[in-house]
């Protein structure tokens, strides 16, 4: 059997899960096919750089980062355990990526530790992304920039979601999100950077989340989000996980990073909505978020300030179908 060292590399630059290898001072010094594939960064980016240069920049759903002081790789080399560790990388076109990964130590012929290894896949449902995208381009219904639906798919299928939410009684989430302050984004940077902004967004969102929902491009800044089968606990935890991957995602700029934050409206579809009632509670309720300082999640406002809390006429939702 052929056991030289090209032959392995070449069976683990085949394989479908990224792989790389770190020594003992965390310098990567090897870095896979899949790897590249999966996080957008080649072999040339990071061979030689330091792990904790924070070039994943590895979170978990709360937001922490991982890479400085609870880093799965570090860990392992100092007590020599196998871990693993579901975590969110972030790619080199700035949005995160959900992952699984392990983590086991690499010994010398003297049973040292010598370094460790990183086997991890991606945990985004992108095929079922890819099939839709292909299916809906072919009816005009998919936003040209981000590849999102579009306005149009969500008003020809938010009926028919309803109508189903109605005969069944399953609960239905919808999710109205504005990117903040995107106005300063193009404002300052120019409107090709305000466009890698909305597809990092847009990335984030269609990546992270399930086959079933569904998000699309509302129209400039804003998406919507329609998740299925939900209580308002868990879609008040997706909102603000949503909220919390846009926020630790970045746009690289060479000198500097572009971050953005999103302002959310969540709402739970009831029994005597339509589709126009449901966005329309969504959208002000995240015109609420807005108003009360941004970067935040609003489902459930207190009564006196959610009256106040409507967005100015001239941007009011048209009327839709259904």
């Amino acid at each position: 059997m052929i056991s030289t060292p090209q032959f392995y590399i070449q069976v683990l630059d085949n394989m479908y899960e990224g792989v790389y290898f770190v020594d003992n001072n965390r310098r990567i010094t090897y870095w896979n096919k899949s790897a590249e594939a999966i996080s957008g960064y080649s072999s040339d980016d990071v061979l030689g750089q330091h792990c904790w240069n924070n070039i994943l920049k590895h979170i978990d759903q709360c937001g922490h980062a991982h890479c400085r002081d609870s880093c799965p790789l570090a860990c392992t080399l100092a007590d020599g355990q196998t871990r693993e560790v579901e975590l969110y990388l972030h790619h080199k076109h700035g949005h995160r990526v959900p992952i699984s990964l392990r983590v086991s130590p690499l010994r010398d012929e003297h049973g040292n530790i010598c370094g460790a290894i990183e086997i991890f896949i991606d945990n985004s449902a992108k095929v079922a992304i890819l099939e839709r995208v292909e299916e809906l381009e072919k009816m005009a219904m998919v936003d040209t920039l981000t590849k999102l639906p579009n306005r149009r798919y969500l008003e020809t299928k938010l009926p028919h979601i309803l109508s189903e939410y109605h005969e069944n009684g399953f609960a239905v989430g919808v999710l109205f999100i504005d990117v903040d302050h995107f106005k300063n984004i193009n404002d300052m940077y120019g409107h090709d950077v305000g466009d890698e902004v909305l597809k990092m967004v847009a990335n984030t969102l269609a990546i992270n989340s399930r086959a079933s929902d569904i998000f699309c491009r509302w129209g400039g800044e804003e998406f919507v989000g329609i998740v299925h089968n939900v209580t308002e606990a868990q879609l008040e935890e997706i909102a603000n996980r949503f909220r919390i991957l846009v926020g630790t995602s970045s746009l690289d700029m060479g000198r500097e990073e572009i971050k953005v934050t999103l302002s959310i409206g969540a709402t739970i579809s009831r029994g005597n909505d339509n589709s126009n009632s449901l966005l329309k509670r969504a959208d002000q309720l995240m015109y609420h978020s807005k108003q009360t300082g941004r970067d935040r999640v609003t489902i459930k406002p207190q009564q006196n300030s959610f009256t106040k809390a409507k967005r100015p006429p001239k941007l009011k939702l048209q009327t839709m179908l259904g």
